[in-house]
């Protein structure tokens, strides 16, 4: 599979793989405008907490080479705009000021973008080597919503230890979680799954308590869009549920992510914004006519907060850490 986020230098454009349509075809958009990029992260033609960092900064990056006048501040205003399209996944923020540290002329965003891109490969595949070490072969895992290649430029994060395990010849099988009401599991997770040749299962998300409860699954797996200091972590919807079955049921539940989704400035999950989708995502998205009562009241949100306590193990690039031992200071 080609890399979900690319830096096309020659063209100066930003590409992604339009993942509104997986599985049924795989194809690249190449975007150079503010509208294209905004467009992609806010209808996640591109998403995943690292990949929508990339992206940004990458997009950032085009953008300033096609600036004509009032360079500075219309650098400044198209940084904005991409910082308010998605408010939960903190990688975005931090990429961009990442970005904008220093040197602002376009050559030098577009060597920092590059640097990002080749920093989230490494990243990954880190996270993954540390994963790696908490799996056995033959073993199964549970996973929620898509936080594998797909998520990331490569490897992505809590699938990043089964791809690693593969290479290292520890053959691991992993349950998906359908996760609606977008369903990533279902439209992205099990389709890179099968296209690396990784043995994988998909459930609907109401099914993972009897999948617990069998005994089948060694270990639960799941990204993160943003870390407070006390170890809570945000992640997609249904999360925080699948994190009290994994208690209950006596099964391991870690939390896959690099130190850029931690949130220094973030006391506790309280304090983590949470984003608020439109009512159509569950009314009538995936359906030939809608399946609700027209004017029905709707609660959507798009993640919500896996308390520390709930939390196994934090993995990331630097080793797997207690939720409430992580060296945030040192990020």
């Amino acid at each position: 599979m080609t890399d979900t986020v690319a830096f096309d230098q020659q063209n100066n454009r930003l590409v992604i793989i339009d993942q509104t349509l997986l599985p049924g075809e795989l194809r690249l958009l190449s975007l150079h405008t503010v509208e294209e990029i905004e467009h992609a992260i806010k209808t996640l033609q591109v998403r995943g907490a690292p990949a929508i960092g990339v992206a940004a900064a990458i997009g950032l990056a085009v953008l300033a080479k096609e600036i004509a006048g009032n360079y500075e501040q219309t650098l400044q205003a198209y940084a904005q705009q991409l910082k308010s399209t998605r408010p939960t996944a903190v990688n975005l923020a931090w990429a961009i000021d990442r970005l904008l540290a220093g040197a602002h002329d376009p050559q030098s965003l577009a060597e920092k973008a590059l640097a990002l891109w080749n920093e989230d490969v490494a990243t990954c595949r880190a996270i993954g080597e540390n994963g790696a070490a908490l799996l056995r072969a033959g073993d199964a895992i549970l996973t929620h919503c898509n936080a594998g290649r797909l998520a990331a430029v490569r490897y992505g994060t809590a699938l990043a230890p089964v791809y690693v395990a593969k290479e290292q010849g520890k053959h691991v099988q992993v349950y998906a979680d359908e996760t609606r009401p977008l369903l990533q599991g279902a439209r992205l997770t099990a389709f890179e799954l099968a296209e690396a040749g990784v043995p994988v299962t998909l459930l609907c998300d109401n099914m993972a308590a009897a999948l617990l409860q069998s005994g089948r699954v060694n270990a639960v797996f799941t990204g993160a869009d943003r870390i407070a200091r006390s170890g809570d972590c945000a992640n997609k919807i249904g999360s925080l549920g699948l994190s009290i079955l994994s208690k209950h049921f006596g099964v391991p539940f870690y939390v896959c992510a690099p130190f850029s989704t931690v949130d220094g400035g973030c006391a506790t999950g309280e304090n983590i914004p949470i984003e608020q989708r439109e009512a159509a995502e569950v009314t009538a998205l995936w359906y030939r006519q809608p399946m609700a009562p027209a004017g029905v009241g709707v609660f959507n949100p798009a993640f919500d907060v896996v308390p520390a306590c709930n939390i196994t193990g934090i993995v990331t690039e630097r080793g797997i850490f207690a939720p409430t031992e992580l060296p945030i200071d040192a990020k």
